[in-house]
């Protein structure tokens, strides 16, 4: 086995354009990633600005909604605490609450303990099983939403029946209260309720879409006119827009998973399932190994080569020089007289070797078992030595 088999010149580290050629996949893949992540958040961020505001003229803003109200009269002011919120409750008001899910579980009782019984009206725009069972209790959402956004009323509520159809498809509510006014129903579950207290003239009202009080669908059915009556019932109205910042809210934040949409749980488990199936279908079988005759021959020295170059690109000296010592000491056994079964026991194979060459039993000792090499120069001076030593027990 020769020096320069077990060490080529040639640099087996990869250059820089190979590193491109490798990598460049990935690169593109994580550009194109971020790029679409921050095009997703233009675009959301535009198309949804304003949301429910009672002063955005945007697609998805209510400004038109409170205008039509201030030309019958009705006042709106619009509040971001809870503080405030609670405050407005009043006989002639009307609390609309606009994201009740945004609410932590704290706030939702003290809305809830400040609007019972003041004897005025509570809106609660599409609340889902954060929030509705507590602002409005006896009432629970169906997780499955309705099918169809357009919706017949077909209850005895006079303001339903006077609006007709309208966008109120969304989440869909069952209730305990007898007395409650269960209108558009969706497969039997209503997606307007509502539900009068049991002492004074106060209600709440609970609706499972807030597209009636978008700006882009104010004209479409009778949306109008389901919104100005819902809405229009007292002389004032109090929009609260719950907000992140709201210092209320640091007593009972959300955790993690409460943050998380409805239904994650559920699909987390199908992904987790697709991947097992897909790990099984791509799986090997094990089983028992099974000789395959290659289709070319690969000469010796060539997997010499690779060898070397791979002890080479992972510096591993000392195996370097394990296998060049194991190979001559099973070369050198026979031809001394020792079975090859004791060819790596020093107590065997040097008295045999020092008996034949005539030499000192401690050089060979260190020559054919000693540490490894401490550089490349001093492994192929390894290599040379255990050439020169096989070609001199082997001469007549």
């Amino acid at each position: 086995m020769t020096t320069e088999a077990m060490l080529p010149s040639t640099s087996a580290s990869p250059t820089a354009r190979q590193v491109w050629t490798r990598a460049r996949g990935i690169v593109l893949a994580v550009v194109l990633l971020l790029v679409g992540a921050v095009a997703i958040a233009v675009i959301r961020s535009d198309s949804r600005h304003g949301e429910l505001d009672p002063r955005s003229v945007d697609p998805y803003g209510s400004r038109a909604v409170a205008e039509l109200l201030a030309d019958r009269g009705v006042s709106t002011r619009v509040v971001t605490t809870l503080d405030e919120a609670r405050a407005a409750a009043a006989p002639d008001t009307t609390l609309l609450v606009a994201v009740p899910d945004r609410l932590t579980h704290r706030q939702q009782t003290r809305l809830h303990s400040a609007v019972d019984g003041s004897g005025g009206r509570t809106m609660l725009v599409a609340p889902g099983s954060w929030s509705v069972e507590r602002l409005a209790p006896g009432v629970t959402s169906d997780p499955a939403t309705s099918f169809d956004s357009t919706l017949s009323p077909k209850c005895a509520l006079a303001d339903a029946r006077r609006a007709g159809s309208a966008d109120t498809g969304g989440i869909r509510y069952t209730t305990t209260h007898l007395d409650a006014d269960e209108c558009y129903p969706s497969q039997r579950l209503a997606t307007l309720l509502r539900i009068p207290e049991t002492s004074g003239d106060g209600d709440t009202v609970v609706i499972g879409a807030p597209d009636i009080l978008f700006n882009d669908r104010l004209d479409k059915h009778g949306n109008a006119s389901l919104a100005l009556q819902l809405l229009g019932s007292r002389p004032h109205l109090v929009w609260y827009l719950p907000s992140l910042s709201d210092t209320a809210a640091t007593d009972d934040e959300k955790g993690l998973f409460d943050l998380l949409p409805a239904g994650w749980l559920w699909g987390t488990l199908q992904l987790f399932i697709a991947a097992a199936l897909a790990a099984l279908w791509r799986a090997r079988r094990l089983g028992p190994l099974v000789p395959e005759r290659l289709p070319v021959a690969i000469r010796a020295s060539e997997t010499v080569e690779g060898r070397a170059r791979l002890y080479r690109k992972a510096n591993a000296r000392d195996r370097a020089a394990t296998a060049l010592r194991s190979t001559t000491r099973t070369r050198l056994a026979p031809l001394v007289g020792v079975p090859v079964a004791q060819a790596h026991a020093p107590e065997a194979l040097l008295p045999a070797l020092s008996a034949h060459l005539h030499g000192d039993g401690q050089s060979l000792h260190a020559l054919l078992f000693g540490p490894p090499p401490g550089d490349d120069a001093a492994l192929i001076a390894l290599a040379d030595q255990l050439d020169a030593l096989e070609r001199e027990v082997r001469r007549p």
